[in-house]
């Protein structure tokens, strides 16, 4: 399975499905992606990106997908805890801390709490943290699941910032760390050198800084 890092949290997992996570990139466009299948994490407008307009299969919780679903997405819901299998690939929705919704004409509509996803295929599995807070309960996210990768934010402010996530690193316990959800902005500027050589100092995990575009392969 190749992974490939578009920006922000926008990750695309190309093997025997392509599915693309949170289809925003910031000034740019996913659509030449051309997924199978869509998962959003939660309602924030930089996660649910162009869902509306690509109106692929999409994986969400059960008041996002009911939300998509009115605006002519073909959406899969679910709720935290939670497997379903599309086309063959297994999503599993974790927990995450964070809020959920979307303003429209002034009126902001909850949709359900945010949520992660560790998404299974080919006989790999990656953990997809969304936007979230540092939780102890990702010990048994790494416990039950094993990811072998896990895309974790480090931007801080509206999620966790290096120091958290070098502790989630740890409670997942992948062997490959991306960190996504950084440098988008000003307010989520952070060091992914400080993050890779902190975690690389004393875990034997590895951490993939990878540009925008950049790709790495499971099992290379």
């Amino acid at each position: 399975m190749q992974l490939t890092w578009l920006g922000h949290s926008c990750v695309l997992l190309t093997g025997t499905k392509k599915v693309l996570i949170d289809p925003f990139v910031e000034g740019g466009s996913v659509a030449g992606t051309q997924p199978d299948i869509v998962a959003v994490t939660h309602g924030h407008y930089d996660h649910i990106g162009e869902a509306v307009t690509l109106k692929k299969p999409t994986v969400a919780i059960t008041e996002l997908a009911k939300y998509l679903r009115a605006k002519g997405v073909p959406s899969e819901s679910m709720g935290i805890g939670g497997t379903i299998r599309v086309d063959g690939v297994a999503f599993t929705m974790t927990h995450a801390l964070h809020s959920s919704s979307v303003d429209e004409c002034g009126t902001v509509i909850p949709l359900g709490p945010a949520a992660g996803f560790v998404i299974e295929m080919d006989g790999a599995r990656v953990y997809h943290a969304g936007d979230t807070g540092l939780f102890s309960d990702m010990k048994l996210i790494g416990d039950l699941y094993h990811p072998d990768v896990a895309f974790l934010p480090i931007g801080g402010r509206y999620t966790m910032g290096i120091e958290e996530a070098m502790i989630a690193a740890n409670f997942v316990g992948a062997k490959t760390i991306v960190p996504i959800h950084y440098n988008t902005f000003d307010r989520i500027a952070a060091d992914p050198e400080l993050f890779k050589r902190s975690i690389e100092r004393t875990t034997d995990m590895k951490v993939c800084i990878l540009q925008p575009g950049g790709s790495i392969d499971l099992g290379a």
